[in-house]
């Protein structure tokens, strides 16, 4: 196996090791590893390895187990703590803002993966906003370990020669063929509710609201009988967090409210809302609510499709460029900054293999012959949003017919690959020398020659 494992545990892991603690209570536990005052518990690793080969198995590239996998995530997580440990010598830390952000990026990620936010909340029985508040400190241990892992790695750079002698360093007969790839840029909009839908969604809402303060209902008994949101099973209740862990406007009619509480029908980006505030201490409070979501199927196409023909026609007649519209009109917020160019989200390059693309995308890259052709509108599923529908126009910005390897053409692919690979070895030469700075203790017996490639 030549992928090496990161150090770093994504949040998958962390939540991975909830899920498998709150479904195998009967697995006695034990302290398998010491490094300082820290400890590394038997469970802990199980779930890695467990979410490991549950990840390989759905990437059609299924793994057994054995010992040296489950030893090779020991290492690893020992060397975590390390991190960790050096993270304290050096006094590294990191902002609330940074945590914040970082993990709503992983949750992003974890959302698109599930399909929705929905299916992610049901996947492992919270809401989102529990989800981080629930393992936001275990988060911040992992960025505090990436930061002081990036400060290392960038540190370690690769020069023109060396990567010349790394393609030169592969046999002829190995070289491998380089698959057609292709550069994009798009503009995307997300075609708007009618609004029949959003006042259909207000007026329940509304009822429900009355429901509360006229007829004397409970709003957890409402919660749990009309709620769409994640926490109606439990009456709607949201755990005390605090107040900037919510959005804006939920926020801010909570923390107007006096406990007991209840707002006027609040409207977010999840949908419309009925708050009632239980308790608060400082900033910090613990609500109820209701939350009826505006039916994302009731959506006018007709809209996004419309805008997307007028800006392809100013850009097509040199009235702006692509670029401009994109910054301007796209509503993708991780496209548009960067002029709607895309990503490849594996390796982080312009260039993106064709057999990479998804299918719509695909599809849309086939009706491109020219380098500057920009496509008609067409529909696609953006469930990173929370709206499934979304509609776009793509530009074909460069397209690199399949070929063999070689230096010339592909220079950037090369380096690239030849710096992870110095990189890897310098990194573990450096944290092979960190080791013997923290005290390390095995409380279980560890094989001598421990593979940590994985």
């Amino acid at each position: 196996m030549h992928i090496k494992f990161t150090l770093l545990l994504p949040l998958i892991l962390i939540l991975s090791t909830e899920v498998y603690s709150q479904t195998n209570p009967q697995v006695a536990d034990q302290i398998v590893a010491h490094v300082n005052d820290r400890v590394i518990l038997k469970s802990e690793i199980d779930a890695e390895v467990a979410d490991y080969m549950r990840q390989a198995q759905f990437s059609g590239q299924p793994i057994s187990f054995s010992k040296d996998l489950w030893y090779a995530f020991l290492e690893s997580q020992v060397n975590n703590l390390i991190l960790l440990e050096k993270a304290q010598l050096d006094s590294v830390t990191v902002s609330d803002d940074v945590v914040n952000m970082q993990m709503d990026q992983r949750i992003q990620q974890l959302t698109q993966q599930a399909g929705s936010e929905r299916a992610l909340e049901q996947a492992f029985g919270k809401s989102i906003i529990q989800l981080k508040a629930d393992f936001r400190e275990d988060f911040r241990e992992q960025i505090i370990a990436q930061k002081v892992q990036q400060n290392k790695i960038s540190t370690i750079n690769i020069t023109r020669p060396e990567v010349k002698d790394f393609f030169d360093s592969i046999p002829t007969d190995s070289l491998p063929t380089i698959p057609e790839q292709v550069a994009l840029s798009q503009i995307i909009k997300i075609p708007p509710v009618t609004g029949n839908a959003r006042q259909q969604a207000f007026e329940f809402a509304s009822q429900l609201r009355d429901s509360i303060l006229i007829h004397g209902k409970s709003i957890e008994e409402l919660a749990r009988r009309h709620s769409d949101g994640p926490s109606a099973n439990g009456g709607g209740l949201l755990p005390m967090m605090s107040l900037n862990e919510l959005v804006p406007e939920y926020s801010a009619a909570a923390s107007a409210l006096k406990p007991g509480g209840i707002s006027e029908v609040v409207e977010t980006s999840f949908g419309f809302h009925v708050i009632k505030l239980k308790s608060r201490v400082g900033d910090r409070i613990e609500t109820n609510h209701i939350l009826i979501e505006i039916k994302n199927d009731a959506v006018n196409d007709n809209v996004s499709i419309e805008e997307l023909t007028a800006i392809r026609d100013s850009i097509i007649t040199g009235d702006a460029t692509f670029s401009q519209m994109a910054k301007r009109q796209s509503d993708d917020p991780n496209t548009a900054p960067n002029g709607g160019k895309m990503i490849d989200p594996q390796i982080g390059e312009r260039l993106i293999p064709i057999n990479r693309l998804d299918p719509a995308l695909y599809q849309v890259v086939l009706t491109l012959d020219e380098v500057g052709d920009i496509s008609m509108p067409k529909s696609f599923d953006l469930s990173s949003t929370g709206n499934k529908k979304a509609y776009r126009i793509v530009r074909l910005d460069r397209r690199v017919p399949e070929h063999l390897a070689n230096f010339q053409q592909d220079y950037d692919r090369l380096q690239q690959i030849a710096l992870q690979e110095k990189r890897a070895r310098e990194y573990d030469k450096w944290i092979k020398e960190l080791r013997k700075e923290f005290y390390i203790e095995y409380k279980i017996p560890v094989p001598k020659n421990v593979n940590s490639e994985i």
